[in-house]
């Protein structure tokens, strides 16, 4: 389900998917990966975030199971993208 999925192309999905839905006309790699997903720059609710893991969903052809959520806190990019690492991962 996701070959050649790699961490460069997940880091460049999910910061185009954040992007998009903060409504920024910024390109992937002006976003550090420790950007707060919710701070100066970044501007994601809770509703957002849901709608971002359906798209990363489609986009990457991947499924996040959700236990992959189960105590987790989801601060910053990194937080993301990591979580959609181990969803490919188990795909």
């Amino acid at each position: 389900m996701i070959t050649g999925l790699d961490r460069t192309a997940v880091t460049e999905s999910v910061k185009r998917v954040v992007l998009a839905e903060s409504r920024l006309p910024l390109q992937p790699a002006d976003i550090d990966d420790h950007e707060p997903l919710n701070g100066e720059i970044l501007h994601v609710n809770s509703l957002g975030f849901v709608g971002m893991l359906v798209l990363l969903e489609d986009e990457l052809d991947i499924v996040l199971p959700d236990d992959l959520f189960v105590g987790r806190s989801f601060q910053t990019v990194h937080d993301l993208i990591e979580v959609v690492l181990l969803g490919a991962e188990a795909a």
